[in-house]
């Protein structure tokens, strides 16, 4: 993919990236995730080194966690080997490769290390990896088929916003993203999807509404999993963005509200969730920020608002 003048401007912002090693993964987080059915899965999230994506997104992180260039040959075998091997106890539910890239690149999973994944991701009943959804297509199928267990792809749908869609830098039409979700669901694979909450250029009174539509529109196109992530600072552009008037950082209570409004109108044929990955960052109150973080964990696995926090000091419940 040529790089347009968008990308170089983004890129240039960005500040230093730290050495990636290839054949180390990042790390592993062991936690709990409820699904459509209500079951609550263990869930082996690993955090696999690799090749960049090639879409320059105006919000992405990310891209501090990869590599230059291509990923080696067998690399990610080995990151994930060494954190598989010294597992003890019984097997997760689900094995979740998160490669900060587009798992369906071949750039950044090269195809002849797709059978020794599968092998290592035998034990598990489920399987998850993340794509873009223009390089979703007959290889996303292929390994489907060529796994033990039920695959699932993770799609960043981020918003359906008119104006912030077309803004993100994304390179995603809605149309298709409803082809690449329509396939998925289609041939048997399960959809879970990103949304973003305080998307650059959403206005921020506007900004839980926008996720709530957009979560709906997921859940119609069959996704089993809605992931609510609060859009982040630190590339430079959302820097940019932000003395621009166009990017607000989210706060604690409009995840709250975000995920309260989403439990309530998404059927429960989808089960919505807070990422609460550096959730610490989110502007709060201090009084109440613990218990609110707190609560979201306890949403999360059950699925049911629970009484809101009343905080004396920031006048909110």
């Amino acid at each position: 993919m040529n790089a347009s003048s968008v990308d170089r401007r983004i890129r240039a912002l960005r500040p230093p990236k730290a050495r990636v090693d290839p054949h180390r993964a990042h790390g592993s987080l062991l936690d709990e995730e409820r699904r459509p059915n209500g079951k609550i899965e263990r869930a082996l999230t690993v955090f696999l080194a690799g090749a960049e994506c090639p879409f320059t997104c105006s919000f992405c992180d990310l891209w501090r966690w990869t590599i230059d260039g291509p990923t080696p040959p067998g690399a990610l075998a080995e990151q994930l080997e060494g954190v598989l091997r010294p597992l003890e106890g019984p097997v997760p539910d689900r094995l979740k490769l998160y490669n900060a890239s587009n798992f369906f690149d071949r750039r950044a999973v090269p195809p002849e290390d797709l059978p020794h994944i599968a092998r290592l991701a035998q034990p598990f009943s489920g399987l998850t990896v993340e794509s873009h959804a223009n390089m979703i297509g007959l290889p996303t199928l292929e390994f489907a088929r060529s796994i033990a267990g039920r695959l699932e792809v993770a799609v960043g749908l981020e918003t359906i916003h008119p104006v912030a869609s077309t803004r993100l830098n994304k390179r995603l039409t809605l149309s298709r993203f409803d082809d690449a979700t329509g396939f998925l669901v289609a041939n048997g694979i399960d959809l879970r999807v990103f949304v973003l909450l305080g998307a650059p250029c959403v206005p921020p009174d506007e900004s839980v509404e926008w996720v709530v539509r957009t979560a709906e529109y997921a859940a119609q196109r069959g996704a089993a999993i809605v992931s609510i992530i609060p859009a982040r600072g630190g590339n430079g552009e959302m820097e940019r963005l932000a003395s621009l008037g166009d990017f607000t950082p989210p706060t604690l209570r409009q995840l709250e509200a975000a995920l309260d409004r989403c439990l309530r109108v998404v059927p429960s044929t989808t089960a919505v969730g807070a990422d609460l990955w550096d959730v610490t960052r989110l502007p709060a109150c201090g009084r109440c920020q613990s218990a609110r973080i707190d609560r979201l964990q306890r949403v999360n696995l059950s699925g049911v608002a629970a009484a809101p926090v009343v905080c004396p000091a920031c006048n909110e419940q």
